[in-house]
């Protein structure tokens, strides 16, 4: 993979370099590189057309099912599953004649990968033996069976794996595939709101000189820091032509300068000092909304790529004749991200629903029509499909098809879901 990236590297480099970015190039030749060496596979059940990565021949009888044969005895082992949930049948023959159900017996056991296992009884029902209960997806398992006829036992023992990758762990980590551990979680109801960056009042000092008088000297320049107690400008007062100084009440940013020395200092503001480090954000909230928003609840700023959390501190009402109130919400701002006058929305928590289990919604990927998760066990990736419940754009609630504890991929999960489609998987009994 390495070698690969390096060549690949520099011959973006040479021929592309104000096309593409490093990264961007990287995520190129990890697509490239598995799609063609990822070692997938998923061998398909008896009565399964799979994807034949590592297919297993095998001979199938009149009703589509994988055959097993020992001696005279033959049993045909099929899923079924059109117009009905999928369920085991099966046929049996022995010296090439067809027996009742009623004359064997048959057991099947199901290893699941993880280590669940499902233990199939068969009752007769009609002209075939009917396992009793559901066979659940994913079809995917070693298979052990047991069939009794006239006294004697006959056992077979295969694979039946689809929806399956095996990877090495290496490998794993150069493509970026990562986990997370399924458990119980909270999903947080949210309302977005729209608005803007505002200067914190506090944080906002306009200079003016004490006694009207000239101007003798400005020390800091538009857009120069300063302290608290720096000396900003000396004043020669009219009445008693004695100079005293103006200095900085705050720190912060000189964002506006009216003082030039010569000029008059009467009652205008001199100069306009600000500390952005701190700022608020009003957020428009539409009378529909107007009783869902809370102070202190849970704000997540955003704007791009940018986000920020924080709360709603108070409540105001919109100006005007506007009918919508302002959430104003405090903005602790360190690297001076957030400078005033910017648009930004903020997702206001408005409930929080704890759920029994829950995945990241970017480890779901499509995959026939389920909505599924790829969980690891040791070096091997298999896809679970899932039935869903609530969702707040981040996390989705599961009703059915995980486990909490399991652990399943959400870093680039679309890698092993692209290949899986590019073998044409199918789901045929």
């Amino acid at each position: 993979m390495k070698v690969i990236y390096t060549i690949f590297n520099t011959n973006f480099q040479l021929n592309f370099k104000t096309r593409f970015d490093r990264k961007a190039m990287k995520n190129v030749i990890i697509i490239i590189f598995c799609s063609i060496f990822l070692p997938a596979y998923a061998v398909d059940e008896g009565g399964h057309e799979g994807r034949g990565e590592k297919h297993e021949a095998f001979e199938k009888g009149p009703h589509g099912g994988r055959m097993l044969i020992e001696g005279d005895f033959e049993v045909e082992l099929s899923i079924f599953e059109r117009g009905v949930p999928p369920e085991y049948r099966a046929w049996a023959t022995y010296n090439g004649k067809t027996l009742s159900p009623d004359q064997w017996d048959l057991q099947v056991k199901l290893i699941r990968l993880g280590g669940k296992i499902d233990h199939f009884k068969f009752v007769p029902a009609g002209n075939f033996l009917l396992g009793q209960g559901v066979v659940e997806e994913p079809h995917s398992f070693d298979v052990s069976v047991s069939a009794s006829y006239k006294s004697k036992n006959h056992r077979w023992n295969f694979e039946s794996h689809e929806g399956r990758i095996e990877m090495a762990t290496e490998l794993a980590n150069e493509v970026g595939i990562g986990v997370s551990i399924a458990s119980a979680g909270t999903l947080h109801e949210t309302i977005s709101l729209y608005g803007r960056t505002v200067p914190a009042p506090q944080k906002i000092s306009r200079i003016t000189a004490r006694f009207p008088g000239l101007i003798r000297s400005v020390k800091p320049q538009l857009g120069d820091k300063v302290k608290a107690g720096d000396v900003v400008a000396t004043i020669e007062a009219n009445d008693s032509l004695q100079r005293y100084t103006l200095r900085a009440p705050i720190d912060g940013i000189v964002v506006e300068l009216h003082a030039n020395p010569g000029e008059f200092a009467g009652e205008q503001s001199l100069m306009t000092i600000a500390d952005y480090s701190k700022v608020w954000v009003d957020l428009s909230v539409f009378p529909r909304d107007a009783q869902r928003i809370k102070a202190n609840q849970a704000v997540n700023i955003r704007m791009g790529q940018s986000s920020s959390q924080s709360h709603v501190g108070y409540l105001n009402p919109g100006g005007g004749n506007s009918p919508n109130i302002v959430a104003r919400v405090p903005l602790e701002n360190p690297n001076a991200l957030w400078t005033p006058g910017l648009l930004v929305e903020g997702d206001v928590t408005v409930a929080k629903i704890p759920v029994d289990l829950l995945v990241e919604n970017r480890a779901l990927q499509g995959f026939r029509d389920w909505q599924v998760v790829f969980i690891k066990v040791g070096n091997v990736f298999e896809i679970r499909p899932l039935e869903l419940g609530r969702s707040d754009g981040h996390f989705t609630e599961v009703l059915s098809g995980l486990n909490v504890g399991d652990t399943y991929v959400v870093e680039n999960s679309y890698l092993l879901k692209a290949d899986l489609d590019k073998s044409g998987a199918s789901h045929d009994h």
